[in-house]
């Protein structure tokens, strides 16, 4: 979301205790802890009371036998990692590491959240095609965890919707009325969330981002959707046959990992077929990051699980959410804009975007003022209170974007100061990519070059002037997709030889189901809101997750994502490679494999599939001792087998490259029984590729052929540290296969 940046400092100052209350004792604090445990000898994970007792018996005898009211045992998980979370001491946890079976302990982290065009803008169509050819997602569960769900929007009637499959073992915490065949279940998980009290708190959405994650996945179809009379149409999720498992796990901006744990927990315990994730922190090693941990129990279940990328783009190496087994997402725009325009005094108009357009704004041009003209920063990010004294009464004031402050909370202020209008400005960081929101007065953002113009020329006058000019609903941008400023970019921090992001997917300016009408109409049904962040882009991909699990029950959850990658489209639709913010290609650091293509990956031809146990020698090779790898793989393990990141079986390649470098893939034939693929390299500068053997023939389908890529360095001088990109095909008469390669010279 665009507030990423304020949440991620104030987690920042959270992580931090204040000791300057006077206490002398941190180690007796009281926080939560996610405790790793071995496995009870001779038990697997069931739901019984031993296993509770089990972990109970790691705790120090005066917590253990605490009454229930004090029980500081918040979470026995069963299904997604061999551990518990508690409140506990610092002293606590160090007694505990004296006891057989106890492995680590870590305090908790706290996670934070991170459509009526885009199922045509991605070629998905409700008469024919690959929508279609998967019963629109029926039959599937999809499990979305998140700040609950509005359950009475129209997007989540139950009409016309099959029972859930019989493997469904969920429950709803709403009233029964207020769960049906599409909304199949809603759980709040809010015990370290409100650590100190008993009250279970409903899965009620109550800020709009949990509802707008669920519709974009699985809402059904809406008509006459618009947002503040804006994009008009109808609004319908990616996989609107599918069935929706709410867990809520998010209170306000704060997403407790103990609680999202628990909420892990149970979405595998339920039977969900894909899990949706639209959260996310820092970079930490798998073992210690709870969202990897969970999903590897989920997709040795076989459980397709999806994760935003996270939004603190467009710098590198800011990935969230990287391990091998989850599908990472970034974020694009689609071909639509909400366009409102900037008219200075001087005739120059400039084009940005505003979801808020009223009607009677008037036309006449009037005073404009800059923000940051009496120096002050906070001023000019229209920070709150920072405009007091300066007389904006009447006026169109032009504020900065970024500065740690939510783009609405802007212009409130210029609102508050008795401001006309807002013109907001991109940073150079977020170049030309702009985004439509539902503001609280006449404005437009618009981008860091015209913002520049637009300062230039109220420096060059005594008596700058300005108009807004609100021109609706524009479908048609030929350079979309691109990708979008705030998507995190790679190279990972976790494991740098597997591209993060996977893929990008539309996030920037996405219309979904909303608790509550923006307009204040308390008596409209018909409540929707457009959003941005990789939150919005996540719950696409798992929309056409449970599309293809539809359309390809057998596949594995790394087959699913094989054929979502090696399938993704490079061009947009001008024909041109895809851009970034500054409107240059962008690398495959911000694109991954590329922009999702639904039907494509729906007959990718070829697919890399990988078994749960392959990724133990990968996970040994990044240097994790057995313990930190049990931890990951939920059971005991030898890692005298190691292989280096290269060698998974990715559907991309990743190389450090100094000497030359060999790695294989193994491919499975999904097409036609009898075909034939000749490779086709497109290497990357500096770069020799030689592939063998250079064809693949296949005489029927789930056969495996496997091939070798060797890696050299063409030309010497290369300097360290720079990456150059390109790609390897397997191409046959029917299927074109993309794999792309990331090379950093080393």
């Amino acid at each position: 979301m665009a507030v990423f940046t304020l949440f991620a400092l104030i987690s920042f100052f959270i992580s931090f205790p204040d000791h300057s209350n006077g206490n002398a004792f941190p180690s007796r604090e009281l926080k939560t802890y996610i405790v790793h445990v071995k496995n009870q000898e001779g038990h697997s994970f069931t739901l019984s009371d031993d296993t509770k007792n089990y972990h109970k018996s790691f705790l120090p005898n005066t917590v253990a036998d605490a009454e229930p009211d004090q029980e500081r045992l918040l979470y026995s998980y069963q299904n997604v990692i061999s551990g518990f979370s508690a409140r506990l001491t610092e002293d606590e946890i160090q007694a505990m590491k004296l006891k057989d079976g106890f492995i680590s302990a870590h305090p908790e982290r706290v996670l934070h959240p991170l459509t009526t065009h885009t199922p045509s803008f991605l070629g998905l169509h409700q008469e024919m095609g690959f929508w279609k050819q998967s019963n629109f997602g029926k039959g599937v569960i999809i499990g979305v965890l998140d700040g609950g769900i509005f359950p009475s929007h129209p997007s989540f009637s139950g009409e016309g919707m099959p029972p859930p499959p019989a493997k469904w073992k969920g429950k709803c915490e709403f009233k029964a009325s207020e769960c049906n065949n599409k909304l199949i279940g809603a759980r709040s998980f809010n015990v370290a969330a409100n650590a100190s009290k008993v009250d279970v708190e409903s899965p009620l959405d109550d800020d709009g981002h949990g509802t707008h994650t669920a519709s974009t996945a699985a809402g059904g179809f809406v008509s006459r959707a618009d947002v503040l009379g804006n994009a008009y149409g109808t609004a319908v999720g990616m996989a609107p046959q599918a069935h929706l498992a709410i867990y809520k796990v998010c209170f306000g901006p704060d997403c407790p990992e103990s609680d999202t744990l628990a909420g892990l927990d149970a979405a595998v315990e339920d039977g969900v077929d894909v899990i949706s994730i639209s959260l996310g922190e820092e970079s930490v090693p798998f073992f210690q990051d709870s969202i990897a941990v969970a999903s590897f129990a989920a997709i040795q279940k076989g459980i397709f699980v999806s994760c935003a990328a996270g939004n603190s783009g467009p710098f590198t190496e800011t990935i969230s959410n990287e391990a091998p087994w989850i599908l990472t997402v970034g974020a694009s725009n689609i071909d639509r804009r909400i366009r409102a325009t900037a008219k200075l005094g001087n005739g120059e108009t400039f084009d940005g975007e505003s979801v808020f357009q009223p009607k009677d704004f008037p036309t006449t041009l009037m005073p404009l003022v800059y923000a940051g003209s009496n120096g002050k920063q906070d001023s000019a990010f229209c920070a709150n209170g920072s405009l007091a004294g300066i007389d904006v009464k009447g006026k169109i004031v032009m504020c900065d974007r970024g500065g740690g402050i939510a783009r609405l909370d802007k212009g409130q202020e210029v609102k508050n100061a008795g401001g006309s209008g807002m013109i907001l400005a991109n940073q150079e960081s977020d170049g030309f990519s702009t985004t439509a929101d539902p503001h609280v007065l006449p404005a437009t953002l618009v981008t860091h070059a015209a913002g520049l113009k637009i300062k230039a020329y109220m420096n060059s006058t005594n008596s700058p002037t300005a108009g807004l000019l609100f021109k609706g609903t524009i479908i048609g941008d030929p350079l979309a997709p691109a990708v979008a400023s705030f998507s995190s970019r790679g190279p990972s921090l976790a494991s740098p030889g597997i591209l993060k992001p996977d893929i990008i997917g539309p996030g920037a300016n996405i219309l979904a189901a909303w608790p509550f009408p923006l307009d204040g109409n308390m008596n409209s049904k018909l409540t929707f809101n457009i959003e941005s962040g990789t939150s919005m882009s996540c719950p696409h991909l798992s929309g056409i997750a449970a599309l293809l699990k539809s359309s390809h029950p057998n596949w594995s959850p790394a087959a699913i994502k094989s054929a979502i990658m090696t399938s993704a489209d490079l061009m947009n639709l001008k024909g041109t490679p895809i851009v970034d913010q500054t409107l240059q290609p962008a690398d495959i650091l911000s694109t991954g494999a590329g922009h999702v293509n639904p039907s494509k990956a729906n007959d990718p031809g070829l697919i890399y599939d990988i078994e749960p146990d392959d990724y133990i020698p990968y996970l040994c090779g990044l240097g994790y001792t057995v313990e930190q790898v049990g931890i990951i793989a939920h059971r005991s393990v030898d890692c005298t087998a190691k292989i280096p990141e290269g060698q998974l079986n990715y559907p991309t390649f990743t190389v450090a490259l100094g000497p030359y470098q060999t790695f294989t893939r193994t491919v499975t034939n999904v097409g036609e029984p009898y075909s034939s693929y000749a490779v086709k390299v497109v290497a990357p500068q500096g770069v020799n590729i030689i592939v063998k053997p250079n064809g693949l023939y296949f005489t029927k389908v789930n056969q495996k052929l496997s091939y070798s890529v060797t890696f050299s360095s063409s030309s010497k001088g290369k300097m360290n540290n720079t990456f150059t990109q390109g790609y390897l095909e397997w191409v046959s008469n029917k299927h074109t296969v993309r794999n792309v390669i990331s090379i950093k010279f080393v």
